[in-house]
This record gives structure tokens, C-alpha cells and sequence, in this order.
């Protein structure tokens, strides 16, 4: 889809439709409104006199062929309370709008912004929105849907020059539905070594250093956590490490590790999961697959720091040569460690790809992982849990993650829930010893294998796919986060 500025009026812009919001309460004869209500002889007005333009959260009117406007059609799309929409409602908004009107075939649209948002990050933030919003799950279908697809819009309404943020949008959105498309892959078609094949073309797409071990490398660096998980799949495991350098280096940056669990199928292994739902677990991947989504944005972005991004990669299954409750795994720390459960294995290949990546030389650390149904329980599908070392470089991501209009708690991370994955036998145990807090305990493990750095871990279990569809968004994986890192790497 092209996306450009138009300096014309919403009045004499040629498009299939032109979109605008509505906030609850809102009076539609000030601003652009008021100008769309005359155009079309007050028609607004009428509506909601009827009660049928309120502004409510996504509440949709479409007028066909209004008067006075060279568009054929006219979507307002409520907008809810005015100071409760931030960049996350906005993004929400335009992607719900284009899906609206992709399934009734337009083919051009226009989308008009209006007080308070009309900057240049609002010009952004739409434009992510309308490219988020393509991306269908159809690819396995013979029947698609009609064909239908917006392939152009334009953004009206913008104060200045917003060309480097549509840019940007189309930046970030197109590394988000790049990992989307492989997140929504069946594990039977991304395997281990798929999943590091796509890594390596990206790569080279982008520009970006690449590394991929195999088995036997992946042994001789002694990542044992890594390698226990993968003895009872007939699909080899890979370590993919991405690297980006910077053209200009600013001196005394920091270097940033992104770490991510990429488990490509997850059965539980001998502790093995219910059979209801488990094809979800093709989604146990999603975090290996932001990290590289991060990395082919930062590649086009060029932010002035080093950033590594290591992702181990296996399938977790029920062979022969599984891991089994009780045995006792030695990570690439050399830090032992007692195998409760085999179904807590996200835990453990991150144990070697964060120890690796300290290895690197990253001076700071960021992981994302589908790591527990604890995190679900705490905060269902609606927060990242986000759990780290030192509150201030946490509560900057935070801070970033909120601008970026992606919701995430802090969670906590102390000592006790430490003391509760002690092992008698082993330095660790994969699961805790206590009740409750499964997702702080998980937290506290991983926090073992951090050092000293500064360490910030997501937990994106509840919130890295959609059972379910919304307006904005097929059913599927989400792509949460990548827009938070990509700006927190910015920031660093």
C-alpha cells in the first residue's frame, strides 16, 4: 500500500473514502467536522440528532456518495473520550478503518486528522496503523478474499512536513507484519533451521551481520540448557546471533543484547500439555521472532549503538531422548540445573542466549519470551509483564513502551521469589518450590544469568497472539513490543 501527504481539501480529495473520528460528546460543527456538516447540508447534524453519530469507541457511520465531497463515501469511526485517546487508541482507530473499508472493496482512501492530533507523529502513528491492519491469514487458503486491498492512502490534515515519519511507520510496521507472517507460520513449515534461513535472508536484506550454529557448535560452546531441550525433537536445534554496528558510533554508548525464546513448537515435552489449545504453540516462538523484527527495523533506522540480538531456537518434544523430570542440565554459565518440569523450557534456552550475549559484550540486556501462564492469570491478554534489574533503566522502557501506546505493568522480581527456584541437588531448579508468582520465579531464574547489567525481561505470553479477531487486527500473532523496542533502542 502507498501511503502519502495530501494538502488537499477533505472536501475535493478523490478517494473511495475519506475517514475521520468522532469523539463521545464531540460538537460536529467545530473544526473539520463542522466543515464535512456543511459540505454535506448538515447531514451530520442529523445524525446525531438520531442518536446515531455518538462517538463511541469504534462505532462506525458510512455515508455513500455524500454531497458536496468528491469522495465517494464517508466513514467516522467513534473515537471514545477525548483524554483517554492516546497513540495506541489512534493506531487502533486506523487500522479498524482500513479493515472496514478493504472488505467493502475501496481502493483508495484518505484519511483526515484532526484536533488534537495533527503533528507529524499522529501522520506516524495513522500509518502504522492502515499497514498493521493489511496483513490477512489467508496465505494457506486457495480461496482468498476477494482480492481485497487498500493500495493507496493519503493523510490529510497534517500541520509541516511529516515525510520522515511515514517513512518511519512504514519502517516499523512492515518489520512488525514480517513477524507476524512468520510468527503465523505452522511448526511443520518453520522449523529451527527455517526459522534461521528466514533470519539469514532478512539479514542480508538489511545489511546486518549474521551467525547461525548448528548442533555440534551449539555443544562445543557448552550451551547444555539450550541442548537439553532439543534431545527430544528430531529437528536440530539452531543459536541465530544478528548483529547491528553503526555507521557512527557515539562514544560511550551502550551495547544493547535483545534476547528471544524461539521455541518453534512446544508439546510440554514428557511433562507433556493438555491437547486443547496446543496448536497455539506454534506461537512459543514469538519472542526469538520480535527480536529479529527489531533488528531489520534498526538496520534501516540507524540508531548510533551497537545492538546483538540472540535468539536460541528448538522445538520442545516427548522423543526418546527427551529431557526428563529430575534430570540435572548444565548451562553455558556452568550454572547446574534441576528439571522439574520440561513444559518450563523457555527458562532454559534463555539461560544460554542471555549468558551468550553478556559473552558478546552487551552492557545491557532486554528478553522477550511467551514464558508463562502465570503472566495470563496476572494480567490476561491486556499487559506485557515486564520485570527488571534496575528500576530506573526499567522504568525508561516503560516510559517509552506507554508513548508508544503498548500497554505493559511492572512486575516484581525480589529476592524471595529467587530463593523459591533453589534446587537441593543443583544450583537452580526450573520451576519454584513455592505457591504462586510463577511469572516473578520464572523472572528470578532468568535474573541469574544476568550478571550485574541492567536487564529488563517481557513476558509476552498473554499478549503475543489473538485468540479471537479485532476490528484493527486479524486473529493470530500480534507483534507486540517491536515498536517499544525499536524506540527504547533509539532512546539508549
Amino acid at each position: 500500500m502507498q501511503i502519502q501527504l495530501d494538502s488537499a481539501s477533505p472536501l475535493s480529495i478523490q478517494a473511495d473514502a475519506l475517514i475521520t473520528f468522532a469523539f463521545e460528546k464531540d460538537d460536529p460543527l467545530e473544526g473539520p467536522l463542522a466543515e464535512l456538516d456543511r459540505a454535506t447540508s448538515g447531514r451530520l447534524r442529523e445524525l446525531v440528532a438520531a442518536h446515531e453519530l455518538t462517538g463511541k469507541w469504534l462505532e462506525t457511520v458510512l455515508l455513500h456518495y455524500p454531497a458536496g465531497l468528491q469522495a465517494k463515501r464517508l466513514l467516522i469511526v467513534g473515537a471514545g473520550k477525548q483524554e483517554k485517546f492516546g497513540n495506541g487508541e489512534l493506531r487502533r482507530l486506523a487500522g479498524a478503518a482500513l479493515r472496514h473499508l478493504k472488505s467493502r472493496g475501496a481502493k483508495r482512501i484518505a484519511f483526515l486528522l484532526r484536533e488534537p492530533r495533527q503533528d507529524a507523529g499522529s501522520a506516524q502513528i495513522v500509518a502504522e496503523g492502515l499497514l498493521l491492519a493489511e496483513l490477512d491469514l489467508d496465505k494457506y487458503k486457495t480461496e482468498k478474499k476477494n482480492g481485497a486491498a487498500v493500495d493507496h492512502a493519503a493523510i490529510l490534515g497534517v500541520a509541516g512536513d511529516a515525510a520522515r515519519a511515514i517513512e518511519r511507520a512504514r519502517i516499523i510496521a512492515e518489520s512488525e507484519n514480517w513477524a507476524r507472517d512468520i510468527s503465523n507460520e505452522p511448526s511443520n513449515r518453520l522449523t529451527p533451521s527455517v526459522l534461521a534461513e528466514r533470519a539469514a535472508e532478512m539479514a542480508r536484506e538489511s545489511g546486518l551481520e549474521i551467525a547461525i550454529y548448528d548442533e555440534k557448535q551449539i555443544e562445543a560452546m557448552k550451551m547444555g540448557a539450550l541442548l537439553g531441550v532439543a534431545r527430544g525433537s528430531a529437528e536440530p536445534p539452531r543459536l541465530i546471533v544478528v548483529t547491528y554496528n553503526p555507521p557512527q558510533p557515539k562514544p560511550g554508548a551502550p551495547v544493547l543484547g535483545l534476547v528471544g525464546k524461539a521455541i518453534t513448537f512446544d508439546t510440554g515435552g514428557i511433562s507433556i500439555k493438555p491437547s486443547k489449545g496446543m496448536d497455539r504453540m506454534k506461537y512459543d516462538m514469538c519472542g526469538g521472532v520480535t527480536m529479529l523484527a527489531v533488528m531489520r527495523a534498526i538496520a534501516r533506522l540507524k540508531p548510533s549503538l551497537k545492538v546483538i540480538a540472540v535468539v536460541p531456537s528448538t522445538e520442545n518434544m516427548p522423543g526418546g531422548r527427551a529431557v526428563k523430570p529430575g534430570d540435572i542440565l548444565v548451562s553455558m554459565s556452568g550454572k547446574t540445573i534441576e528439571v522439574l518440569n520440561t513444559d518450563a523450557e523457555g527458562r532454559l534456552i534463555l539461560s544460554d542466549g542471555l549468558y551468550y550475549a553478556r559473552q558478546l559484550g552487551a552492557t545491557h540486556l532486554v528478553d522477550a519470551a511467551t514464558l508463562t501462564g502465570a503472566i495470563v492469570v496476572a494480567l490476561s491478554n491486556v499487559n506485557v509483564g515486564v520485570f527488571g534489574s534496575q528500576d530506573d533503566f526499567t522504568r525508561r522502557f516503560l516510559d517509552v513502551a506507554r508513548a508508544a501506546g503498548e500497554k505493559m505493568w511492572h512486575m516484581p522480581v525480589d529476592d524471595e521469589y529467587r530463593d523459591m527456584m533453589k534446587s537441593p541437588i543443583a544450583d537452580l531448579q526450573n520451576i519454584s518450590s513455592g505457591d504462586g508468582g510463577g511469572a516473578s520465579t520464572a523472572a528470578a531464574f532468568l535474573k541469574e544469568f544476568t550478571g550485574e547489567l541492567p536487564w529488563i525481561h517481557l513476558d509476552i505470553a498473554g499478549t503475543a497472539w489473538l485468540d479471537d479477531p479485532k476490528p484493527w487486527m486479524p486473529k493470530g500473532a500480534s507483534g507486540v513490543t517491536i515498536r517499544s523496542l525499536v524506540d527504547f533502542t533509539e532512546t539508549l
